[in-house]
């Protein structure tokens, strides 16, 4: 029998455009400082009114600090674990998600990483965070990659889900204000961010047209046509919350009825990942790289794999793999993300992965991230199926 996957609902029930994320980046010094914390739920919460008074779904809340714990010792990591968890217990009562940064920023080994991380996520239920692997100011993080690699694997075995990971990173360039999880950090100012989920709104952009150029345009006019009235009421927020205005990520986040890989399919005629699927990726991300809203964050394409039900299938019939996914990452804005692995794979291997990932967006000069997911038992081309509802299903992508 064949692996059955969710399908996408007729177009006529589904929403053009969602606003996935929005994100406060909360001025904070210290973890134990809740009512910073306190207060920015409010706003957030305050601005979701907004948005929903306007019309607009509005699927996350989400609290991002900055990277306090970025060149802490092992011995700080443990005491701040108080802290975080009352911090993840403030967020998931207000039904909102909480990222705390990079908690390694320098190049560094850290034996001690993996353990403290698996447990901070079997001890809280929405904390995000990322191990930084490359940086503007400090090149590739070598020595980083080793480290975010340890904490994968540690994740992978960390709860019974195996779906740990979720809430990890391993981030290169990332830059502050970026509002989707888990490499999201603040720095400065109360401010606010947005991110989407647009795919059927470049989808519909480009439908009966056959020319490159021409859907290139389209897809900028129809995005920049989506986005503008979420930038002035975003805007306006902020404004009446005294924060900063930081932007939003036009990255096409897709969901399991909003498929990017069904718009990449739409473009090239052929299944996701065959020929002409990194041209029509460059498409896509040419016409992101045009706006004329205010952006922030990755401002690139994403190809989460186990988040969109055709790059899911597609990487389950054998069509694309991991190398594939890295050489689309030299046109797209955020790397790996969400990918199958084998539960077996050594975390020397996982590094190798990451450092390839740190050298494209070093030599790029580029946001990238890897957020992979080793699946306990499951070897390459074995099917997967995570617990987790905003999960579809799949196969272990080979490795080596």
């Amino acid at each position: 029998m064949g692996l059955p996957y969710f399908h996408l609902q007729p177009s006529a029930v589904r929403p053009l455009l969602r606003v996935r994320a929005l994100t406060a980046g909360v001025a904070l010094d210290d973890f134990d400082n809740s009512r910073s914390v306190e207060a920015a739920l409010d706003a957030v919460t305050r601005t979701k009114q907004r948005f929903e008074q306007a019309g607009y779904e509005v699927q996350t809340l989400r609290i991002a600090t900055p990277s306090l714990l970025g060149t802490a010792s092992a011995v700080e990591r443990q005491s701040a674990l108080g802290a975080i968890r009352r911090l993840d217990s403030l967020a998931a009562e207000r039904s909102a998600v909480l990222s705390i940064g990079s908690v390694l920023t320098d190049d560094r080994a850290d034996a001690s990483l993996a353990a403290w991380a698996a447990e901070l996520v079997q001890t809280t239920r929405v904390t995000s965070f990322s191990v930084t692997v490359a940086s503007a100011a400090g090149g590739q993080h070598r020595r980083s990659s080793v480290t975010a690699a340890e904490v994968i694997v540690a994740l992978s075995r960390a709860t019974p889900s195996g779906t740990a990971n979720f809430r990890f990173a391993a981030a290169a360039n990332v830059p502050a204000g970026t509002p989707f999880f888990p490499v999201a950090y603040h720095e400065g100012p109360h401010a606010l961010a947005v991110g989407v989920e647009s795919p059927r709104v470049l989808h519909q952009a480009i439908a009966g047209g056959d020319d490159v150029d021409e859907a290139e345009l389209r897809m900028r006019d129809a995005l920049d046509n989506a986005l503008a009235p979420i930038a002035s009421l975003a805007a306006a927020s902020a404004r009446d919350e005294r924060w900063t205005y930081l932007g939003i990520d036009p990255s096409p986040a897709p969901g399991l009825d909003s498929s990017i890989g069904e718009t990449i399919e739409a473009l090239t005629g052929r299944p996701f990942g065959g020929p002409s699927t990194l041209g029509a990726c460059a498409t896509i991300t040419g016409a992101l790289k045009q706006l004329r809203v205010a952006t922030c964050g990755y401002a690139g394409l994403m190809l989460p794999v186990l988040e969109d039900p055709v790059l899911a299938r597609r990487a389950a019939e054998g069509r694309f793999g991991l190398r594939d996914l890295l050489l689309f990452s030299t046109v797209c804005g955020t790397g790996l993300d969400v990918v199958p692995l084998p539960g077996d794979t050594p975390s020397d291997v996982l590094a190798r992965v990451i450092a390839d990932m740190a050298a494209l967006a070093t030599r790029l000069r580029k946001p990238l991230s890897a957020r992979l997911f080793p699946v306990p038992g499951k070897k390459a081309g074995e099917d997967i199926a995570l617990d987790d509802p905003h999960l579809t299903r799949s196969v272990a992508l080979a490795v080596e």
